[in-house]
């Protein structure tokens, strides 16, 4: 009985060293394959330069839609389609923000609206800014030291976490909210300072909401530099601010996600990887989200391209909306459950095209503990945190259909630098960065396809 015991564990041990080693071998090509002839950095380039931003609703947009499509037949899709979705048109337009002290002239400022925001119809509207530090600050003011004013929220993006996304997420709220609470105070508009990493003067858009019952006024954002400027002035002076702007919703229209699959050998199931094809209508959209675009498409193609059979269907989803709806992602779901089909997995990077450090999980533990068990395969990868509980919003309306549901985690901190500005364009683009995302992508779509 003993003898029968080892041999068994010693057969079983060679089974489990002999998929290790054949894992790893397919890791190994994965990666050649793509740092050698993975397509994603020219199509970025292709994408940023002759399409440009992409904000949802506008012509370039639309241009994107037909271009993704494309990327996807050509990387060898079996099947692509546009998946029709609704979505909001929001439209910037011109607009400026002026300030003059006491005894100063009018001075311009860079700014820029923040997406969603209504603005003031072309018309100059003015007030005197007063400053909070922050969301506790601004409740214990009265109302009637805020009525007729401009609110300038100066919450800066903390330095502290090492981890930027929680630097983002601790500032998001003002960008939110700023508009709807000036205005429950009779505020005229809000200022925020930029949700940014940076030192500079790049002012970040975003996107803002507005509570129902509340009148929409405008809210606007100014970089670091202006922020502080701003804020040693108000320290020993009144200062006046003057907005102009023509932006505003302009109702919806029917737009598309772009959607890929290689069909699986064994069966329907479906493993969705994918990023969002919109951006806002500033800079290009490099790192958000076109590397999330092109990431997601090279996996198809070097599934192709290495004659990996998958199991099961493997879907490449282009996102329409992410930034000012995520109507693209809610639709997905809204179908998916409609045709009852089956979702083993889903996966979304959009976090940028920098090095990638991690895979978060946000899954059951039987399923987290199983896939950390592969860590040792992606460790030469430079892929090794699988800690994360979260995954990206596009796929949201998956998990909550009970999908276990992923995101990539690249390094993050220059991705809050040039986030949402005129900063980020292709040339922020590191090629070898870019494509070990890729690279770690197709592995776990590989590994998943393999053991689910």
């Amino acid at each position: 009985m003993k003898k029968l015991l080892g041999t068994s564990l010693l057969l079983l041990s060679m089974t489990f060293f002999g998929q290790a080693k054949e894992d790893s071998i397919q890791f190994s090509k994965i990666s050649t394959e793509i740092l050698n002839h993975g397509k994603g950095y020219t199509e970025l380039r292709e994408l940023t330069k002759s399409i440009g931003h992409r904000l949802s609703g506008s012509e370039a947009y639309e241009k994107s839609v037909q271009w993704a499509a494309q990327k996807l037949r050509d990387a060898g899709a079996d099947k692509v389609w546009l998946q029709d979705v609704m979505i909001p048109v929001w439209e910037r337009g011109k607009e400026s923000l002026q300030i003059k002290t006491s005894n100063g002239k009018w001075m311009n400022l860079k700014m820029l609206s923040l997406g969603n925001s209504e603005g003031t119809g072309g018309k100059d509207i003015s007030g005197e800014i007063i400053m909070v530090k922050s969301m506790e600050e601004y409740e214990k003011l009265p109302a009637e030291k805020v009525k007729d004013k401009i609110v300038f929220f100066n919450y800066p993006f903390s330095q502290t976490f090492i981890e930027t996304f929680r630097g983002y997420g601790d500032a998001a709220k003002y960008r939110v909210t700023a508009a709807s609470l000036t205005a429950k105070k009779g505020g005229k508009f809000a200022i925020i300072r930029s949700l940014s990493s940076a030192f500079d003067d790049a002012p970040h858009t975003g996107a803002m909401r507005y509570e129902d019952k509340v009148n929409k006024i405008p809210a606007v954002a100014v970089g670091n530099t202006t922020a502080d400027e701003l804020e040693n002035l108000l320290k020993t002076q009144k200062v006046t601010a003057k907005l102009n702007s023509n932006c505003g919703m302009k109702g919806e229209k029917l737009s598309h996600s772009v959607i890929g699959e290689i069909t699986g050998k064994k069966d329907k199931d479906v493993i969705v990887v994918g990023g969002h094809l919109d951006s806002w209508d500033v800079g290009e959209g490099a790192h958000d989200d076109g590397a999330g675009i092109v990431q997601s498409i090279e996996v198809l193609r070097t599934f192709k391209k290495l004659g990996i059979h998958n199991n099961h269907t493997i879907r490449v989803v282009c996102f329409a909306n992410e930034e000012n709806g995520l109507k693209g992602g809610l639709q997905y779901g809204k179908t998916a459950k409609e045709k009852n089909e089956k979702h083993l997995f889903a996966i979304e990077s959009d976090a940028g095209g920098f090095s990638p450090r991690g895979i978060s999980l946000e899954m059951d533990n039987a399923k987290r503990n199983q896939i950390k068990s592969w860590t040792s395969l992606f460790t030469p990868y430079g892929v090794y945190n699988f800690d994360g509980k979260y995954s990206g919003a596009d796929i949201s309306p998956l998990h909550d259909l009970g999908v276990p549901t992923a995101e990539l985690v690249p390094d993050s901190q220059r991705y809050f630098d040039i986030h949402h500005t005129d900063e980020d364009t292709f040339e922020k683009v590191n090629r070898r960065e870019l494509l070990l995302g890729a690279v770690a992508m197709t592995q776990i779509i590989y590994m998943i396809d393999k053991n689910w």
